[in-house]
């Protein structure tokens, strides 16, 4: 939901970011590659090692990256079809590290039980599957906009549940991870009814080269 109503608002705050960054000479992609390797540092170190408050506050810092570098594209006239598969493509790699370094610490630190630990590698698994339908429904022509539980609120979810753990809340983080569970589960089931539901749903594709 964030990611169509949100952005507006913080707008007027990331653009005088973005604007700074290009008259330093850096480049969306840079800014991208930059961001994306210093988060996955941070959530390798800090999380697994039970640095939970300094991680919920250094990766939401690090992860506002992703709206910069798309402010980034905007400003100098658009974007690239490559700087969007990047973008999106480490997006899938920072989500991957944050709920494996959740699920490390979860086992190797909180002593958690299997069911605990199951649920964050299922949070793993939808959080993909959620980008994959979006991505695999337009590249066949389809519009899937919104849903329940996207990358922000994800973000947001397990960085508070991260954060409150640190303060001394007991179980926030895994009350965190099944709030995921189920919106994720949902977010899933909401897609996939957008992409049965469009205009275009039974439009026969060609078969793919060599079949």
């Amino acid at each position: 939901m964030l990611s169509v109503h949100g952005r507006k608002p913080v707008r007027k705050y990331v653009e005088p970011v973005a604007n700074a960054m290009l008259r330093a000479g850096l480049t969306p992609n840079v800014v991208t590659i930059a961001g994306t390797a210093i988060s996955v540092l941070l959530t390798v170190v800090l999380i697994p090692t039970g640095h939970l408050v300094a991680a919920a506050i250094l990766i939401g810092l690090f992860a506002a990256f992703d709206m910069v570098d798309g402010t980034m594209a905007r400003l100098r006239g658009g974007g690239t079809a490559f700087g969007a598969t990047l973008d999106a493509s480490c997006d899938r790699i920072t989500d991957g590290a944050l709920f494996g370094a959740i699920a490390m610490w979860l086992v190797y630190v909180a002593d958690a039980g299997p069911a605990h630990v199951a649920a964050c590698l299922v949070v793993l698994v939808l959080s993909q599957v959620i980008s994959y339908i979006k991505a695999r429904g337009e590249a066949g022509g389809l519009k899937i906009v919104g849903g329940l539980v996207e990358r922000p609120e994800r973000l947001i979810i397990a960085l508070v549940g991260l954060g409150l753990e640190g303060f001394g809340v007991p179980h926030a983080v895994e009350a965190a991870i099944w709030i995921l569970v189920v919106g994720s589960a949902f977010t899933v089931v909401q897609r996939l009814k957008y992409a049965h539901q469009d205009p275009k749903a039974n439009v026969v594709l060609p078969p793919p080269p060599g079949a």
